[in-house]
């Protein structure tokens, strides 16, 4: 199973939902698009979620790592949310989430940054 990136923007935040799988082979390419779309789009937040992710390496760690200390540079946020059992162990071993924030869900990680109302799939 390849990777499946979908980029949304809603108001001020970019949610950022990863479907499949997150080794080495797609880890480029996503930090590319990624990084993209943080310049092309007016966006202060990032919200990222890992419900329909089930496998990540430790290169995909770096890539979170690395959008989060953009994100964080530039004073803003960049919450995980809604992430799966398989990846949860991986952040929980690596000890990521003693400087990212998790949250159960998009609505709610949303809400935190201000964003009121929004369309949720």
């Amino acid at each position: 199973m390849s990777l499946h990136v979908e980029f949304v923007t809603k108001e001020n935040v970019l949610v950022v939902r990863l479907e499949g799988e997150l080794d080495h082979h797609e880890t480029g390419k996503l930090r590319a698009s990624w990084r993209d779309q943080l310049q092309q789009n007016n966006v202060d937040h990032v919200v990222v979620n890992l419900k329909k992710l089930n496998f990540m390496d430790s290169s995909g760690l770096g890539v979170m790592l690395g959008r989060y200390k953009e994100v964080q540079a530039s004073g803003n946020e960049m919450i995980i949310c809604s992430i799966s059992p398989e990846v949860r162990r991986l952040f929980d071993l690596s000890g990521m989430f003693k400087i990212m924030r998790l949250v159960d869900s998009e609505s709610y990680a949303l809400e935190l940054l201000g964003v009121a109302s929004c369309e949720m799939r």
